[in-house]
């Protein structure tokens, strides 16, 4: 069946936005969820959103379980979510407000996915854990091998720290070498040893590594400038034998988004060979959201190992990480690596994660479709308003994944992204959030849309950054 015949096709200022009916329908139970745009407004009450923070912050370190989930990059308060459906989330107070968080990337099927809910509820029926193998783990995994070629076999784990910490665990083990490469901005999640010089919350807080971070650990790890081939190649001269494992973000995501530069990636690549070590490529965002089969599929690239997260656990906690079968048949109990974790690959992780995939699977050439329409109209038509404004705007974009850059020079590495203005991101949050748009709080976060997403969010967004341009 053709693309045209199974999507409406809508018609707006920018260009042609692909719906797919057999997503924008039926998904949205509450009448105070539907598609139709709220009228835009400058003002929003916070009450009891304040009084959740006030409570929270007697428990929490900042009140919060994330730091950036504190607003402090962008001032003003945080909402507190009570629920959330299709592309909107709707905070203690009742405001409603069109998501480009997606729970940091999970949710590109939308926020309560009819499938992913009906799939968590018939798995929670019969426990939400064992303890104990679950044929729905290899069904998982089949999916997983059929979209990464590279992944031979895998392990399930539950979060992206513990899938790119044991990655680095069994690339050490493999070479027998210590010091593994990283590049600037990237962020692995909060490992010891991958703290150094990472983008998300360090880059937001301006941190430049941990405390509590032994000087002997971070020592062997070394920071390299993102789509530096130059300087990888000159760490290699100077650690001959001794560099384990180059980890990278194929696309940077936790920086801002950043997209590789032509040749990176395969040359990152041919280093690698050349010279023994491991290279692992981090998917936790981009997986099964730059493409079905990720940044390794849309850039052609074949890595010793890979990690995944996100989407592939369809909004519960869970990491992967996998690679070529020599590798992976290390770990124990066939081999000297240990790994463990009490609800790995647990049924309800397995089960959102089955229903997403399956989904996207099923329905690969209108979401990826969709997602790049979308994605487009709304990063650049927001990029074209900054121009209207005169407002310095750089807008990096790959797929269903971006960001407005605050600067008004090119952004190709985490050195550059820093010279953003963000007191003038921050200003642009908070006239978003009022408006009844929610963005990541920081400037070196990326933006993710899903198919909820539709022609009236695209346009109320873009209308939104009209009014808040010239705020």
């Amino acid at each position: 069946m053709e693309l045209r015949s199974i999507v409406q096709n809508v018609e707006n200022e920018r260009g042609l936005v692909m719906v797919p009916a057999c997503v924008r329908k039926d998904f949205y139970t509450d009448g105070s969820m539907s598609t139709q745009t709220s009228k835009l407004s400058a003002t929003r009450p916070n009450t009891r959103s304040h009084e959740l923070q006030q409570r929270a912050e007697r428990f929490f370190p900042g009140g919060v379980n994330s730091p950036v989930r504190a607003f402090r990059a962008v001032g003003g308060a945080p909402p507190f979510v009570e629920r959330a459906e299709g592309a909107y989330v709707v905070d203690a107070d009742g405001n409603r407000y069109i998501d480009y968080v997606g729970s940091w990337g999970p949710m590109i099927l939308g926020h309560a996915f009819q499938p992913v809910v009906e799939a968590i509820e018939r798995a929670a029926r019969n426990s939400a854990s064992f303890g104990a193998s679950t044929e729905s783990e290899a069904a998982l995994a089949e999916r997983i091998v059929a979209c990464y070629p590279a992944i031979e076999k895998m392990r399930f784990v539950s979060s992206g720290t513990e899938a790119t910490m044991s990655a680095i665990r069994l690339a050490r083990a493999a070479t027998g070498r210590k010091i593994i490469v990283k590049f600037e901005g990237c962020y692995h999640g909060h490992a010891d040893g991958l703290l150094v010089k990472a983008g998300s919350g360090v880059a937001t807080f301006g941190i430049p590594g941990s405390a509590g971070v032994p000087e002997e650990i971070a020592e062997l790890t070394h920071p390299l400038p993102y789509n530096d081939l130059a300087e990888l190649e000159a760490a290699f001269d100077a650690h001959p034998d001794g560099i384990a494992a180059v980890i990278l973000e194929p696309v940077v995501g936790n920086a801002g988004c950043i997209a590789p530069a032509p040749g990176f990636l395969s040359g990152v690549r041919e280093l690698t060979r050349r010279e023994g070590a491991l290279m692992i490529v981090d998917e936790v965002m981009t997986g099964f959201r730059v493409a079905l089969g990720g940044a390794c599929e849309r850039f052609s690239i074949d890595p010793d190992l890979v990690t995944l997260g996100k989407i592939v656990g369809g909004g519960l906690p869970v990491g992967v990480f996998g690679g070529k079968q020599r590798y992976m048949d290390m770990l124990a109990p066939l081999g000297p690596v240990y790994q463990a974790g009490t609800l790995s690959g647990n049924p309800l992780a397995m089960a959102a994660g089955l229903a997403t995939v399956d989904y996207l699977l099923e329905h690969k050439n209108e979401v990826y479709s969709l997602l790049e329409e979308s994605a487009k109209a709304v990063a650049e038509g927001v990029a074209d308003e900054a121009s209207k404004a005169g407002v310095a705007l750089t807008m990096n974009r790959v797929g269903a994944m971006w960001t407005w850059f605050f600067s008004d020079g090119p952004v190709r590495n985490y050195e550059e992204a820093a010279k953003s203005d963000t007191a003038a991101f921050g200003r642009f949050h908070r006239a978003m959030l009022n408006r009844g748009v929610w963005l990541p709080p920081s400037q070196f976060e990326a933006a993710f849309l899903g198919t909820a997403h539709g022609e009236a969010e695209v346009q109320a967004t873009i209308d939104a950054a009209r009014e808040a341009f010239r705020d």
